[in-house]
């Protein structure tokens, strides 16, 4: 029968429609070449436009998937408390933050998050550590950071986060893990930095990039005890926010800046770095969320603030023709 699933390639036909077959190969009569089914993934996805944020912004905290996500806080050119869900499509503003502020990060989901961290006015600037907790509905204000900072990396889930690196007017190294009710100092990052991004869990996550205050490339693994320096990304950018993936070894990050606005997309599969399709929109301070294969890219700054957002969608398989040499 037909397969069903997406394909990047030659269009294959009388293949099982499950993951059984990756890994076979056929012999196409049509070109009469022998072709190969591989895993698909991010480095053979595209960028798509999609609904426009409500409120133009830019190093904002962002959490959820692709079909259900959040942006929170925020740069607009002043702070804000403005919190939106989006539902694959479009984007609802709904309850407000307790606090204004910007630069802050986030992680978990659109029914449960936490946002932490940020500057909140009036921008000396002043470091916060105040962090909320998001039930689906509305915000409440939980136990602080034990180090005030913005510009971190930030992830994992509503009880189970991460918030390594950033700065309090100079930059720091701390990491502090996240129980649900409070946070606790644990092992500190490899390479102080800020404005770097973030994803994965709290016993597998990865944080890249950043500024020392000069771009850097630096990549770290955390295992949910220490962080591990691991192969560089490609280019060197700063002015990220959050990001996209689900471990250590399966992420992807874009935008930035290097220095200007960066449209650059790049995929971690735990050993290398791959660069992908490019945001159709350079921007920086990017609300990023979802996994590699499925993420969004709402709003930031170009530098001028913009409304645009932009899903990432990879292909299932991917058909090679195979040669020899």
């Amino acid at each position: 029968m037909a397969d069903s699933k997406t394909f990047s390639g030659f269009p294959v036909q009388n293949l099982s429609s499950d993951s059984t077959s990756v890994g076979q190969i056929y012999y196409n009569t049509g070109t009469g070449q022998f072709k190969a089914i591989k895993d698909g993934g991010a480095p053979i996805g595209t960028w798509a436009s999609s609904g426009a944020v409500n409120t133009a912004r830019g190093w904002m905290a962002s959490a959820g998937t692709q079909t259900a996500g959040m942006i929170m806080g925020g740069d607009p050119g002043a702070r804000t408390d403005k919190t939106e869900l989006y539902d694959g499509s479009t984007w609802t503003e709904v309850n407000d933050l307790n606090l204004i502020r910007g630069q802050n990060v986030g992680a978990g989901l659109q029914t449960a998050s936490i946002t932490f961290g940020g500057i909140s006015p009036p921008q000396s600037p002043s470091s916060i550590a105040n962090t909320e907790s998001w039930n689906g509905t509305s915000w409440t204000e939980v136990n602080d950071l034990n180090e005030g900072r913005y510009g971190m990396s930030g992830f994992g889930t509503a009880t189970a986060a991460v918030s390594g690196g950033g700065t309090d007017g100079t930059g720091v190294n701390s990491t502090e893990t996240w129980n649900g009710s409070s946070w606790t100092e644990v092992n500190e990052m490899n390479t102080t930095r800020w404005y770097l991004s973030g994803a994965g869990t709290q016993t597998s996550g990865i944080a890249a990039l950043g500024a020392t205050p000069s771009q850097v490339s630096n990549v770290e693994t955390w295992n949910g005890t220490s962080w591990t320096e691991t192969t560089n990304a490609n280019t060197a950018r700063d002015q990220m926010c959050d990001g996209a993936g689900v471990s250590d070894s399966n992420a992807l990050v874009y935008g930035g800046a290097t220095p200007p606005a960066s449209a650059l997309t790049e995929f971690w599969d735990g050993t290398s770095w791959t660069e992908v399709a490019d945001l159709a929109t350079a921007r920086k301070g990017i609300g990023a969320f979802g996994t590699s294969g499925a993420a969004v890219a709402a709003s930031g700054a170009t530098p001028t603030r913009v409304t645009n957002t932009e899903e990432f969608v990879a292909a299932d398989i991917q058909v090679k023709t195979l040669t020899t040499s």
